[in-house]
This record gives structure tokens, sequence and C-alpha cells, in this order.
């Protein structure tokens, strides 16, 4: 018979460690790039960051606190998100850090800013894989019972994409393991990298045609 750890999140989870961002992952890495009203450039990463809406499609990411990334983004109306890769963990650790407002995380980095062709936001040149932004809403979240919380969400839908052709194979279908994806995981682990090893995945079955 299954026991259980139960627990009201409100009231504690009694752990040596919060599970619940080790439970919901891995997640993708929202590596946002952003220009204030000043023009100048930020970059941060958010691991509260996901695919919402197919066509168009839409991604989305929450900061907890109301951070430059969510200033920038709301007041521009623009955003990207860049793929942040196994070989570029170093630089997006390093955009993580607190920096002095006005400091450019690009050459806090040692990033290169790569000018996209619809946004005022630029993208990582160092990416494999950008998507230029505009945002469709953004909003504070709520508890159930109405109260705010500290968190702001930015959606927006992706007005173009950049791929690396180098990950995109002879079928033309893009590599996600080639592309070696950092996803933030919580717990003792804190980002893993997807197997190129697809035995080990279960195919999803097609749809019925009716």
């Amino acid at each position: 018979m299954t026991t259980y750890h139960s627990y009201e999140p409100l009231q504690g989870h009694r752990l040596a460690h919060d599970p619940v961002n080790a439970i919901v992952a891995p997640r993708p890495i929202g590596w946002i790039s952003t220009v204030s009203a000043d023009g100048v450039r930020n970059l941060a990463p958010y691991s509260f960051f996901n695919l919402f809406n197919y066509t168009p499609p839409i991604v989305g990411f929450a900061s907890v606190g109301y951070k430059d990334t969510v200033a920038n983004s709301t007041s521009s109306g623009e955003f990207v998100w860049n793929l942040a890769t196994d070989d570029l963990g170093e630089e997006m650790n390093a955009t993580s850090a607190a920096v002095p407002a006005g400091e450019d995380e690009f050459e806090v980095a040692g990033l290169t800013p790569l000018a996209s062709d619809l946004v005022t936001a630029p993208r990582v040149a160092e990416s494999p894989v950008s998507f230029e932004c505009r945002v469709s809403e953004s909003f504070r979240l709520r508890t159930a019972a109405g109260e705010p919380v500290d968190t702001w969400m930015v959606l927006g839908e992706v007005v173009k994409i950049h791929i690396s052709t180098d990950l995109l194979g002879e079928d033309q279908t893009f590599d996600t393991a080639g592309a070696r994806p950092l996803l933030r995981a919580g717990g003792q682990g804190d980002y893993f990298v997807p197997s190129a090893d697809h035995s080990r995945f279960m195919k999803r079955p097609k749809p019925a045609t009716r």
C-alpha cells in the first residue's frame, strides 16, 4: 500500500526543500532579452517559462518580483526568448546575477547582441534558437482568494523564429536532444539536459482520423 507525505503548502512542506519546483520538472529556461526605455539592454533567465499556444505560438514567463525584464517588456511591448544550451550554461548563469541598474548583462556575460528583424530587443548571437515576441498579455498573479502575490506573468506572441540550420536534420525536423537545452529541475540537481537515447521515450500515438 502506498504511503504519502501530504501537506497544505500554506502550512509548510516539512521537508528539507520545497519539492514543488523539483516535481514540476524539468522546465525550459526563459532566457529573455529586452531593452529599457533608455535603450539599455537586459538579459535574464527565468525558470518559470513555457509554450502556451501552438497557432499562433505564444510563450510566457513569470517573474517573482517586478524586475527589469517585466518593466522593459511591458513598456516596450516586446521581448526575445533565446534558447539556453549546455554550452551556454556559464553565460546563462552570469546573466542571473544581480547587477546595478542600467548595466548591460550582454557585456557582463560576454555575449554578442544580434539585431532582431521585427522587434527592438536583441537576440543572443551565440544561441542557436531565438523567438522574437510581441507582448499579448501581462498581469499580476493572484491566489484562489483573489489576493495578489509578488509574481508577474508576461505572455508574448512569437512573430519570428530563428533556428540554426545545424539543428535541422535531413528530414527538416528540429533535433531537440542535439540542441542540448538546459532544463531547470530544482532539488539537488539544478539543471538537466535531454538524452539523445530516444528509445527511452514513449512515442505519442497518432490521433484517430474522423
